[in-house]
């Protein structure tokens, strides 16, 4: 299964990946919420992994755009953050985000979420 590992922070991104790498997943990965945006489009991945803190446009607008096309409605996305009060999750569900994780990610639950959702 292809996921888009949307993330902004070189070590998060390398420690989430080579988990996720050994558990079988190929990868593709965007730095800045304009990136993840193309690469959803370019791509096709069955499922987003999206961090909302990121530099062009933030995750939760990425999320929007990628939501509000035809073409990547369908995909699924998951929304990664540190900030874990309930209304960070409501936001990111506002935004369009599937579900949500919180950082450090606890790999076991968000395999979970992405074998729930694929």
């Amino acid at each position: 299964m292809k996921i888009l590992l949307v993330e902004d922070n070189e070590m998060n991104r390398d420690m989430l990946s080579r988990r996720l790498l050994r558990r079988g997943y190929e990868l593709v990965f965007a730095g800045d919420g304009q990136a993840a945006v193309e690469m959803a489009l370019g791509e096709s991945p069955r499922l987003i992994l999206m961090d909302m803190g990121l530099p062009v446009i933030d995750g939760w607008e990425a999320t929007r755009r990628i939501k509000a096309d035809p073409r990547t409605s369908a995909i699924p996305i998951i929304a990664l953050t540190a900030h874990a009060m309930a209304e960070d999750r409501d936001k990111a569900i506002a935004a369009g985000c599937d579900d949500f994780d919180t950082k450090p990610v606890d790999i076991q639950r968000l395999v979970a979420k992405i074998e729930a959702l694929a």
